[in-house]
């Protein structure tokens, strides 16, 4: 009788375990470790790199756009400016969803939204009607922010910052790529070819990747509005997530600054059009390329050196544009170390937050680089009344005081212990 009982008792708390096990599978899943294949990070790399560069396409063209609606190079930057907002906006309302919601249903609706955008800045009949269109491909060009948390996530913790800094490299030189497209587009076809070519190259992409990009069901279980309630909680319990988006919103802003206000510098002291000052962005692919070797490095040293170093780098580079205002070669080696120095300190930020709150990554990225491009939308305003007002030397001094900031912050608040 005992014996039996025994064996009942036994069979039903097997059944329970087994119920426990199939009720919590996905769980189980999620939680199961996962590679991450050289064809999907390169993958990643390769979107990352072409949607980003939607964001960029505008600034040399911003020339020919002041000249094709008559008004001002202060105006005109608006454009440029409401693209940022904009993926600030997409950052923080949108990039959170991939803890959230499977990531092939946001890439199908942010698409589809990303592609009417472009055509509608193609068609713009007025600079408000492009600079609102605008806004709207900056909020669906966020997608690549979702792809440095999934790299994180799907990398052990020995190769995060490689995988982190591959995706990265993609990232810049499809940004640093774009403004050499752009500007050879809008200078042999006009700045509204340059909207239906991307509107082309969006299209391609988003088939590529329904069929070849991994589908990553959530973890997080609750619902949209505590989802972006948790963003504060852990914006105010993170230090070292606060301090890497100053300083990785202060060193955007000076290139901001830069990017923005560096083809009236070529028009005025050089008489180069738009062709020629998108040539700028392959010279800053240096900086691209090192993203990967800073990558691997911040997984081997400390990134307290590297965040100092390349800190220093970026003040190095904003004086060498002070004095090259009629300097050709200073302007190309001033570029060389800006995008080194900026792409180095965004790895290494990048790899002390991804280390922290893994199911929550995408919070943390979202915290981040909200930040960040608030500061970048801060440096194009800030630039654009630089030059308005005081011309290169304005726009110079205003890099140069920003990425001394930065240091500042990072020597009172830092870990040297990192």
């Amino acid at each position: 009788m005992n014996e039996s009982y025994l064996n009942l008792h036994g069979f039903f708390v097997s059944l329970h375990d087994i119920c426990i096990c199939l009720k919590n599978r996905e769980t189980v899943f999620m939680e199961k470790p996962r590679t991450l294949s050289n064809a999907v990070l390169y993958l990643m790399s390769i979107s990352a790199g072409l949607v980003a560069a939607n964001l960029y396409y505008n600034q040399p063209l911003l020339h020919l756009i002041s000249m094709s609606f008559e008004v001002s190079e202060s105006a005109v930057s608006n454009v440029a400016l409401a693209t940022q907002l904009g993926y600030a906006f997409g950052l923080l309302f949108v990039v959170p969803l991939g803890d959230m919601v499977n990531n092939h249903k946001i890439l199908k609706l942010d698409f589809i939204l990303m592609l009417l955008s472009l055509v509608a800045a193609g068609f713009a009949p007025s600079l408000w009607f492009l600079v609102i269109a605008s806004f709207f491909i900056g909020c669906t060009s966020a997608l690549p922010q979702l792809f440095v948390p999934m790299a994180a996530q799907l990398s052990n913790a020995e190769n995060r910052g490689r995988a982190i800094g591959i995706v990265m490299s993609g990232l810049l030189i499809g940004i640093l790529g774009s403004r050499t497209i752009s500007g050879f587009v809008g200078e042999q076809f006009g700045w509204r070819s340059m909207y239906f070519v991307a509107t082309l190259i969006m299209l391609i992409l988003f088939i590529v990747l329904k069929f070849k990009l991994p589908k990553i069901e959530p973890i997080y279980k609750g619902n949209y509005a505590d989802l972006m309630t948790s963003l504060l909680h852990y914006f105010k319990s993170e230090p070292p997530l606060r301090l890497a988006a100053v300083r990785g919103g202060l060193s955007f802003a000076g290139l901001s600054a830069f990017w923005t206000t560096l083809v009236f510098l070529m028009e005025d002291n050089f008489g180069y059009g738009s062709g020629i000052t998108g040539t700028f962005g392959l010279i800053g692919v240096v900086g691209a390329l090192a993203a990967s070797i800073v990558g691997k490095l911040s997984d081997r040293i400390s990134k307290n050196l590297i965040i100092i170093t390349s800190t220093v780098i970026l003040i190095l580079s904003w004086s060498i544009f002070m004095i090259s205002a009629h300097s050709i070669i200073g302007i190309v080696l001033g570029v060389v170390f800006v995008d080194l120095g900026q792409q180095s300190l965004h790895i290494a930020n990048q790899n002390i937050i991804f280390s922290r709150n893994e199911s929550a990554r995408n919070r943390i990225n979202t915290i981040y680089m909200v930040i960040f491009f608030l500061g970048g939308a801060l440096g194009t305003t800030l630039g654009a009344y630089a030059w308005q007002h005081y011309q290169w030397i304005g726009v110079s001094v205003l890099g140069l005081s920003l990425s001394i900031l930065s240091l500042i912050a990072h020597l009172i608040y830092g870990d040297k212990k990192m």
